[in-house]
């Protein structure tokens, strides 16, 4: 065997070869280009060919090579998350990276970024009714029928940055280390590594879409990639051991594995209910799974701010604010 006929390569999640040094070259743009991993002389593990500085100046020996790893299929992205209460995230994209946003969430990119409006799902290669099918989705959700793609064009590392629409936090969701999948409340999503999928999940108990607090329809977002969910206040996460059982307020739920139960149950005597200030139902989640809560729910901020909207804080100060307000308000 020569010293450049032994090299093998990964396409598919399957390792091919061996094969010449030309012929995986030639191959290398139908794999997954210069990131595609490869194996073989002067590259003694798997890497990516595009960090293999010398190809063939090694001999191998004529044995197997190792077991491949399994290669991602979402974009390996960068990111900084910046700020405190109104945070925004800086995803760093090497060249030939993209990230996936909600459109109008972008707060500032550099020179070397491009950036589409893409209808459908970027991530899948579709035809004309596949993207129509996941535009339609997307409708049911209450979201824009489009995306936004920003990629990084240039030779060199490109930053884009992406802004929480309210008061809260920030959270990254690494998919591959908590099983893939996770569902959300359906304006949680920011943006995610492209490779990233963001599709539906029906809610299939009645009682639960109707007085869950988050409707029939929730987010749910697959893949191995970098996915960035927002939620209101303070993020709290919390692991639930097998029959555990979680009751909160049905607003503060942001997101769950698909492993925990979600229903919602009574609160409990007629008082409870109507003088309590927490409705009829609250949420109740039963492991096993991750869950994140808030504690800040949007509808929440927006029900206090419309209750104090009117001239010079109307509501403010209970009896003696308003008998004030009546004195000076003389025109």
């Amino acid at each position: 065997m020569a010293s450049n006929d032994g090299w093998y390569y990964v396409k598919n999640g399957e390792t091919v070869g061996p094969v010449s040094q030309e012929a995986m070259m030639s191959a290398l743009p139908d794999a997954h280009g210069p990131k595609t991993l490869v194996w073989g002389p002067g590259a003694p593990e798997w890497t990516e060919a595009r960090h293999v500085a010398s190809l063939g100046a090694v001999s191998m020996k004529a044995s197997p090579p190792p077991r491949a790893p399994k290669q991602r299929k979402a974009d390996e992205i960068d990111y900084e998350i910046h700020g405190d209460d109104m945070q925004f995230v800086e995803v760093t994209l090497d060249p030939d990276e993209v990230v996936v946003a909600e459109a109008g969430g972008m707060m500032y990119m550099s020179d070397g970024i491009e950036m589409q409006t893409v209808f459908g799902d970027p991530s899948k290669n579709q035809g004309l009714f596949g993207k129509l099918f996941d535009a339609g989705k997307r409708m049911v959700t209450g979201e824009s029928l489009f995306l936004t793609t920003f990629g990084a064009t240039s030779n060199k590392r490109e930053q884009v940055a992406f802004a929480a629409p309210y008061p809260g936090r920030i959270i990254p969701m690494h998919l591959d280390e908590i099983g893939g999948e996770i569902i959300c409340q359906k304006d949680a999503f920011l943006c995610a590594a492209r490779g990233v999928q963001i599709g539906i999940a029906f809610q299939k108990k009645i009682l639960a879409g109707l007085f869950g607090g988050e409707g029939f329809i929730l987010q749910r977002l697959t893949g191995d990639g970098i996915a960035f969910v927002h939620a209101g206040g303070t993020i709290h996460r919390r692991e639930l051991k097998s029959g555990e059982t979680l009751r909160l307020d049905t607003g503060c739920l942001v997101a769950l594995q698909p492993s925990v139960d979600y229903d919602i149950q009574l609160t409990g005597g007629i008082k409870n209910s109507i003088f309590g200030g927490e409705g009829l139902f609250l949420a109740t989640l039963r492991g096993p799974g991750t869950v994140w809560v808030q504690s800040l729910p949007f509808t929440r901020l927006a029900g206090r701010i419309l209750a104090n909207v009117g001239p010079r804080g109307k509501g403010e100060g209970s009896i003696l604010g308003g008998l004030s307000n009546i004195f000076e308000n003389r025109n």
